[in-house]
């Protein structure tokens, strides 16, 4: 090797050289981001990114709201319109937007937390109604960013600061509570699925009605240091093992514990009337039985 080719090895490319294959859809001057290492949701992101991407939707007519916690910030470093709303309201903001402006495609992303703990009424409703909104949950089975309690995740017997002799409350099974709530598209993946993942977004936003998708993520600072589970790598390797791809389970039965079967897959993917369109069909209806009433009347 001569010394050109050394020098040319050496030298660290130029500011303008550097190019990140995304940043055309993030926003960079806001990088690094807070999200500690090992953590799965700069691949949440990512797949989020080719999702959108692979959609071939207008990113003029898109708007992420996103919650509090760590997942929350995502919509900080989204070069899209963007809401970080306040803690568990992301989906009533969600469903605001998209009744005013019915062109836009709107994604809600936040974590278990939001959107199951004070925000869970929020989303049965949602769901219930068929708002016509993506929502995207990252479930870490833990409050990351507050100091490691107890979620609406957090696996029985699994350790947390608010449970230091083990969890003992049945956790919610999120796909289960979506499907049986009414979703239109229910779906789960963990952060390692990234294909799998960045399909299922790309075919949730070109689905309409409310679409649930759940991603399983790693918390290597908080859920894996408090139960022994080693780097966010070694979260990883395990839910690889753990995971089995079955599309045809039903959702209300398959939960998630501290070792046993993480199952994947798109388990809801039908069609039925959003909530715009049934309040469009029941105003209709209503005119065209009082327009008929009054014409008789004149009879």
């Amino acid at each position: 090797m001569n010394n050109e080719n050394i020098q040319a090895i050496v030298e660290r490319p130029s500011d303008e050289e550097l190019h990140h294959p995304m940043e055309d859809l993030l926003r960079m001057d806001r990088m690094p981001h807070i999200w500690c290492p090992g953590c799965g949701l700069g691949s949440c992101l990512s797949a989020f990114v080719e999702g959108l991407n692979k959609a071939d939707v207008n990113f003029d007519k898109v708007a992420v709201v996103s919650g509090i916690g760590c997942t929350g910030r995502i919509a900080g470093y989204i070069k899209l319109d963007s809401y970080h709303t306040t803690h568990g309201r992301a989906i009533p903001f969600a469903t605001g937007l998209k009744l005013a402006n019915r062109d836009l495609t709107v994604v809600v992303f936040s974590g278990d937390g939001d959107l199951f703990a004070i925000g869970g009424n929020h989303l049965i409703h949602a769901a219930r109604r068929n708002a016509d909104i993506n929502v995207i949950c990252v479930n870490n089975f833990i409050y990351g960013m507050t100091g490691g309690q107890n979620a609406p995740t957090t696996p029985l017997k699994a350790y947390s600061s608010t449970a230091p002799y083990g969890n003992y409350e049945q956790p919610f099974n999120l796909v289960g509570v979506a499907a049986a709530a009414g979703a239109s598209y229910v779906a789960r993946w963990t952060a390692l699925h990234m294909r799998r993942l960045t399909d299922s977004i790309a075919q949730a936003t070109n689905k309409k009605g409310f679409c649930f998708i759940e991603i399983v993520s790693p918390c290597a600072t908080v859920f894996a240091r408090k139960n022994r589970g080693g780097t966010g790598l070694d979260l990883l390797k395990e839910f690889g093992r753990r995971s089995v791809i079955d599309h045809s389970a039903d959702p209300t039965k398959i939960p998630i514990d501290m070792d046993g079967e993480i199952v994947c897959g798109v388990f809801v993917n039908e069609d039925r009337p959003t909530f715009w369109e049934n309040v469009q069909n029941g105003i209709k209806s209503k005119l065209e039985k009082t327009l008929k009433y009054e014409h008789l009347s004149k009879e």
